[in-house]
């Protein structure tokens, strides 16, 4: 073999060479971001809420003001927006975050047995709404879709706009929510929301402290992620094996019991 042939299969070695190292760094970055997505709605609870303070008074809706509670509101400080007949047997207590992909999977999985098992009398929910992707990439669009379900429940409506809020999910790193323009269209998806009060509570931003209280709070409990889930006071959505019908079940249990 000529020295030139020897020096041609060398070269061509080493670029091959290159070029795996160049795939197994690609290879390396995508697994980074793929896990960095998939945990994004667990990631910087202690953080969002620094965000929340440095930002207070300098982001558009989300200044400093009095805490006042949607109506209707019940628990400790008056924070979780119930779903349901008080005399329900079990309640479920679901901490969520409308910019959160998490929270969508939740919803759009469980949501036709928990509207079954609401309207049964069976369960009553208690939502309460937090800001934890804010804080997480940055914008407003978790606080103001959050006040404008606090609005939601001051006109009776808040079942109806959480879950178009979900359907209409944009993508985690758009921060379409932030938009009160875009928060006022979508509740012209349920009939009777899209009012004068509704869309100077939404613009106002008249839940904003409310929903930083909420936050805290969820600090305060010492749950870090979105959705938590639990079932009279136990955390069931951290099973690996809860489905829907198992739900159901254990719900059916407690209302026999």
């Amino acid at each position: 073999m000529s020295e030139k042939n020897r020096d041609g299969k060398r070269a061509a070695r080493e670029r091959l060479a290159v070029e795996r190292e160049k795939q197994k760094a690609a290879d390396k970055r995508r697994r980074t971001l793929i896990v960095g997505a998939s945990i994004v709605c667990v990631l910087g609870l202690a953080a969002v809420v620094g965000v929340i303070a440095a930002n207070a008074g300098k982001e558009k809706g989300s200044s400093a003001g009095p805490v006042v509670a949607p109506s209707g509101a019940q628990g400790k400080d008056s924070l979780a927006i119930p779903v349901g007949k008080d005399g329900a047997k079990s309640t479920l207590t679901v901490w969520e975050d409308f910019r959160c992909p998490a929270c969508q999977a939740f919803e759009t999985r469980y949501r036709p047995t928990l509207h079954e098992l609401v309207d049964s009398g069976k369960v009553r929910i208690e939502y309460h709404l937090v800001r934890l992707i804010d804080g997480n990439l940055g914008g407003t669009g978790s606080l103001r879709a959050a006040n404008a379900a606090a609005c939601a429940q001051d006109a009776g409506k808040f079942r109806d706009f959480h879950d178009v809020l979900y359907a209409n999910q944009p993508e985690e790193t758009d921060d379409a929510f932030a938009g009160n323009d875009k928060l006022i269209q979508l509740a012209g998806k349920v009939k009777g929301l899209d009012t004068p009060a509704f869309r100077k509570c939404v613009e106002d931003g008249t839940h904003d402290s409310w929903v930083n209280k909420s936050h805290k709070a969820m600090q305060a409990a010492k749950l870090s992620s979105t959705p938590t889930v639990l079932l009279d006071g136990k955390n069931i959505y951290q099973d690996p094996t809860l489905t829907p019908d198992k739900l159901k079940q254990m719900v059916e249990q407690a209302h026999q019991g």
